[in-house]
């Protein structure tokens, strides 16, 4: 048939061995797109009508209205007409068997039918050994064989991610579930400290960039913070940016702060000066806990994305608004590394 001359030429042109660096890189489309090919240049023989047809004229008309109907979109309805052709011209059964497994794995049949395509052309091997369309049938069964095994692992691979994507969802719920009890849990803690009147003791964690208050070992409430600009290690001189490591306590309260309110922390302590004395430095001063800059109050909690401060801990302003009710004078301040 001129049909399977024009498809050798065009597969052996398209499909010639691939020089190595390009193998892996064409492999991964491969197969459906060799499979899409061939559906394409058989499909076609029944658009254009190119096929013989043998048999007499009432066949070679039913199997033309077959193919108008093909050529329409009418793929069911095409598939109808080439069913009941079957068993009135058995002469032309190979060529109907092919053909129905074309439009049944067509890429364009949206209700296509890798199964039912398979069928036919393995029928068509079955029963007639020697079609003239025996060559393109072992063809197709290949590449829908191919196709059919990738288009089941994607399936798998599909559902996987599905039951992944609700266990994720699940998860999330749970999280977002126990975050309320927390919360919950927290306020609860919180308004009984302030009922209370007091926390005994503030632990800030420099490297995890966290401020808690505490009343007899239990932690009533946890704030991120913005340490000094240069925060690593301990503070050893006045200028150097860095916020102190050690022991201390809050000793004064500032409502006129530029930084909307602070909390004076008692450094440098007997060791800081020892420290600065040996390097032959002033160790500094004016460290505290404090709110945001007078004017940028609208920065909010985004201020902990970076450390701004010339070495002190610094807090929202809502935030120090609660902790300076919580911690009067004299209120243990542990600075830790």
């Amino acid at each position: 048939m001129p049909e399977q001359k024009i498809f050798q030429i065009i597969l052996t042109k398209r499909f010639r061995p691939s020089l190595p660096g390009k193998v892996k890189n064409q492999g991964r489309m491969g197969k459906h797109l060799c499979f899409s090919l061939l559906c394409t240049l058989f499909a076609s023989m029944l658009l254009y009508g190119c096929g013989h047809h043998g048999g007499g004229s009432q066949a070679k008309s039913t199997l033309e209205e077959a193919n108008s109907l093909f050529n329409q979109g009418c793929y069911q309805a095409s598939l109808d007409k080439y069913a009941q052709s079957s068993a009135k011209y058995p002469a032309q059964a190979d060529r109907i068997l092919f053909e129905m497994g074309i439009v049944y794995a067509y890429p364009k049949n949206e209700q296509k039918d890798y199964q039912k395509a398979l069928e036919c052309f393995q029928k068509l091997l079955k029963d007639y050994p020697a079609s003239e369309y025996r060559q393109n049938s072992e063809m197709m069964i290949f590449s829908l064989t191919n196709v059919a095994i990738k288009d089941q692992t994607i399936a798998a691979q599909q559902t996987q991610l599905k039951t992944l994507r609700q266990e994720v969802t699940r998860k999330e719920n749970e999280i977002c579930a126990l975050q309320k009890k927390v919360d919950a849990l927290e306020k609860r803690v919180f308004s009984y400290a302030l009922r209370k009147g007091a926390a005994d003791r503030i632990v800030i964690e420099k490297k995890a960039r966290r401020l808690q208050l505490l009343a007899k070992g239990e932690v009533l409430k946890t704030y991120k913070i913005a340490l000094g600009g240069n925060p690593i290690g301990p503070k050893e001189r006045e200028g150097d940016k860095k916020t102190p490591e050690g022991t201390y306590i809050i000793d004064s309260h500032n409502k006129r702060s530029r930084y909307h309110r602070s909390l004076h922390i008692s450094y440098p302590n007997e060791k800081d000066r020892k420290r600065a004395e040996e390097l032959g430095v002033s160790p500094g001063g004016d460290i505290m806990i404090h709110g945001i800059k007078k004017g940028f109050s609208w920065v909010g909690d985004a201020h902990t994305e970076v450390d701004w401060t010339q070495g002190c801990i610094a807090v929202t302003d809502e935030e120090i608004e609660e902790i300076a009710r919580l911690t009067p004078n004299g209120t243990i301040v542990e600075i830790r590394p």
